[in-house]
């Protein structure tokens, strides 16, 4: 087989935090003389038969220890055959075969040659060789704004017990096990571990013996593709479960942190944090690491654990960076290895991805894959400075105030002997306190200047901060640099008072009142000051009720690709929005993720990256009180009962630009929010769910054009043994979602009842069409009876040509109070 032959892509995963950082991949290891290479054979994995041959074994709350065993031994069996081919292909040639994945995908990865490649890609049983490739890494109020403490957690008799029995799997960048987020030393009720739960907890420098609980029920990491290659300092990447950058910590203690845990931030007391689920049971897969990220064989295996451990629910804050190549977008390792998981019984959310607010920057792909995408929340942190001429100017910085008026120096006016602006031209950043003059700052309040160079990294308030302590400064102020102007500004922890000035008519203010009274030497008439003053009144009290949610700036948008191409896919993504600014999460104090942060136990963050464990909690909540519920019956009871409405009642609104995103607003539509804002109250009675099965997402496989031996390389199945497939739109998820429509489409969705209030309920269709199409739904009223399913038949006809897309919802309106919502999204419509 010839290099082109070979399966060859490669995309980086990004970590899904408010800033994204990427590097461009390379195929240097294509040409090498030797690289990391994952193999998939054509026999099937363990997970294709821990139950039935069309089902597989669903994770739910109990597992049978035969069923265990079973796969135990079938795994065994697999990693036997892996190593038996790679004797028999390679006899004594120098290889090393870094994984076995076993249980959701057949096949293995080994450090190899391009010839050795080839030789096993040419084998009979072999089915596929990939490159692997380089990935990068992707609350104290929010539990409040989404209900739990009066609503979801009340019915599961309260945040004791919210989420218990259930195990929710990190792929991350570790845990910092010492932090009380995750402690089992909880007074009253204690923890039990899962018994169907088989992980472990490793034992490794920096993650010593005690380090797992019966909270923290397992740890791992997995680096053998990262040591391959060379790239991870086991000094400096941690190489052990320890969380060495913050992000893993922060998306765990969101998901399925205790619950009371005092949040204490640069010595300020700011409320306590909880988890969406913090009762549930936390197991960690480390794969990403914070020098240089991660790969997709460590990835790969990480997921393939967490499955064969037991995890019912696996979080993923990685998305690329940019769209896999090939037939569909969903044909990627990672995506596959997740349809497997799916079949396993495991639900698997994914964040949207940072990209936005473009259209068609969503990052992440496939149907049986949850995408959340991030929303404000009604909390902020508010500050403000009165100046002398009583002019009261707002702001951010969680920092104390000064109680009484101090003068105020612009960092410009206080250089020292021998230093000049021309010296040090981003002196006004105040980074550097050996180029100011003590005497000439000491008891005043410093005034900086927040370029563009902060919101790059390279300068930081942290740094501003110890300039202004080591010159005894009584305060810290930042006005907006015209470079910066646009961008938001956070809530910054200072530990001495400050605050950050966001707008530039604001900050042109407070620059014009100081440049009113400046102070000259005598005889050199140079600018020592100012006889202006201030007093900053703190910012360490939120207030609350500001209009929300409204989806943010950066989270990725609609429509869902289905190749690299502009081609639009059938399916509606994201799935849902849940909040995802300005985040209060757990923190680990050596994680070099954000210079604001570093020290503290807990860090403000932003991105989809924490609104996706927002949605893994309160699935953990769902599963909890339904264990027998498939994935797709999980994401139906989210998206059916999901809101469509702010606070206010009005609109929920999408951000549309990055700079100035608050004055670029326009009412969300389902490409920015999917099927709307997480009610996790409502989703726990949902009334009706729209299930799928393993077998109709293979029909949808088999039914892309092309597709059967790629779905045979995959999942070693032939599309043949399907007999039928079926279109995007017509497989039953809770949306419809229509990139091309020509003349008339009817398409079909299963319902069935699960609510356990009462036997019967007598269900209301309405309807909104989107503009230029006409919908029909029938039966528009219909009676059904608990555990029954029940066809609904949706008519879409055209009525215009027309290529903007537009969106309409079909509501079912139970008389025993449940609503399901369905959007309805339509790109192209041609009349006919």
């Amino acid at each position: 087989m010839d290099e082109s032959s070979l399966v060859r892509f490669a995309f980086l995963l990004c970590l899904v935090s408010s800033a994204v950082f990427c590097i461009n991949d390379s195929d240097h290891n294509a040409t090498a003389s030797s690289g990391v290479y994952i193999v998939t054979l054509k026999d099937r994995p363990s997970v294709h038969f821990s139950g039935s041959e069309t089902g597989g074994f669903k994770h739910n709350l109990t597992a049978s220890s035969s069923q265990i065993y079973r796969t135990m031994n079938r795994s065994a069996s697999i990693i036997r055959v892996h190593d038996s081919l790679l004797r028999k292909v390679l006899r004594k040639e120098n290889y090393q075969k870094l994984y076995s994945y076993h249980y959701l995908i057949n096949g293995f990865s080994a450090v190899l040659t391009r010839k050795q490649a080839d030789r096993l890609a040419a084998r009979e049983e072999v089915e596929n060789v990939v490159v692997d490739f380089p990935v990068e890494k992707a609350t104290t109020h929010t539990p409040q704004f989404l209900g739990l403490p009066r609503g979801a957690w009340l019915r599961d008799g309260g945040s004791e017990y919210a989420g218990e029995g259930v195990v929710i799997g990190f792929v991350d960048t570790g845990i910092d096990p010492t932090h009380p987020s995750f402690s089992d030393k909880i007074a009253g009720h204690t923890y039990s571990v899962p018994p169907r739960f088989k992980g472990v907890c490793e034992v490794t420098i920096g993650f010593p013996p005690g380090s797992c609980n019966r909270k923290l029920i397992g740890a791992r990491h997995f680096a053998e593709s990262a040591l391959s290659r060379g790239v991870l300092n086991s000094s400096q990447d941690d190489a052990s479960p320890f969380d060495g950058e913050g992000h893993g910590t922060h998306t765990a203690s969101v998901a399925a942190g205790n619950h009371g845990i005092p949040v204490v931030v640069a010595g300020h007391h700011l409320g306590n944090a909880s988890g969406m689920a913090p009762r549930a049971h936390i197991a960690i897969y480390k794969a990403l690491y914070k020098r240089f990220g991660g790969f997709a064989a460590d990835i790969i295996a990480a997921i393939d654990q967490a499955a064969q451990d037991g995890v019912d629910i696996i979080n993923l804050s990685i998305t690329p960076n940019r769209r896999p190549p090939g037939i569909a977008t969903f044909f990627n390792p990672i995506d596959m290895a997740l349809l497997s998981a799916v079949k396993a019984g495991i639900f698997v959310v994914q964040a949207a991805g940072n990209t936005g607010p473009a259209p068609k920057t969503m990052s992440s792909f496939s149907p049986w894959i949850f995408t959340v995408g991030a929303t404000s929340h009604d909390r902020v942190y508010s500050n403000s400075i009165i100046l002398g001429n009583n002019l009261t100017i707002p702001g951010v910085g969680l920092a104390s105030g000064t109680r009484t008026m101090h003068k105020l120096i612009l960092a410009a006016h206080a250089l020292g002997n021998g230093t000049t602006v021309m010296d040090a031209i981003y002196v006004g950043e105040c980074q550097d306190s050996s180029s100011f003059d003590q005497k000439l700052v000491q008891g005043k309040i410093l005034v900086c200047s927040y370029t563009v160079r902060f919101i790059l990294g390279v300068s930081t308030i942290k740094q501003a901060l110890l300039t202004a302590k080591n010159l005894t400064a009584a305060g810290l102020v930042f006005y907006i640099d015209p470079s910066a102007t646009g961008f938001q500004m956070t809530s910054t922890p200072m530990d001495i008072p400050g605050i950050l000035i966001s707008s530039p008519q604001d900050s042109q203010a407070l620059l014009r009142y100081y440049n009113s009274s400046l102070l000259r030497e005598n005889g050199s008439g140079k600018i020592v000051g100012s006889a202006s003053a201030a007093r900053i009144v703190g910012g360490m009290k939120p207030t609350y009720g500001i209009t929300a949610p409204k989806v943010m700036y950066f989270s990725a948008r609609g429509p869902d690709p289905e190749d690299d191409s502009f081609v639009d896919a059938d399916i509606m993504k994201p799935n849902l929005v849940a909040p995802g600014n300005a985040i209060w999460g757990a923190w680990s104090p050596l994680g070099i993720g954000t210079t604001d942060f570093q020290g503290e136990r807990f860090a403000m963050e932003s991105g989809t990256s924490m609104s996706a464990p927002h949605v893994t909690g309160i699935a953990a909540l769902i599963k909890q009180k339904f264990p027998h519920f498939t994935p797709a019956a999980i994401a139906s009871a989210l998206s059916t009962t999901a809101s469509l409405s702010d606070r206010k009642g009005g609109h929920i609104m999408a951000q549309r630009t990055v700079l100035n995103p608050d004055i670029s607003q326009s009412p969300a539509t389902p490409f920015d929010m999917g099927s709307g804002f997480v009610n996790a109250t409502a989703a726990l009675d949902p009334g009706l769910i729209f299930d799928i099965g393993y077998n109709e997402y293979m029909k949808f496989l088999c039914g892309i054009n092309g597709s059967s031996p790629v779905v045979l390389n995959y999942t070693s199945e032939s599309c043949s043994a399907y007999n039928s497939s079926l279109a995007a739109s017509d497989l039953n998820l809770p949306s419809v979602t229509i990139a091309k429509l020509v003349g008339t489409r009817t398409v079909l969705r299963w319902v069935t009842n699960i609510a356990t209030t009462a036997t019967n309920e007598t269900y209301t269709v309405g309807w909104m069409a989107p503009d230029s199409v006409s919908v029909k739904v029938s039966p528009a009223k219909f009676t059904i009876r608990n555990g029954q399913t029940l066809v609904l038949s949706l008519v879409l006809r055209a009525m215009k040509n027309v290529s903007v897309a537009s969106f309409g919802r079909i509501g079912l309106f139970g008389d025993r109070g449940h609503i399901v919502n369905i959007p309805v999204a339509v790109i192209y419509k041609i009349a006919v």
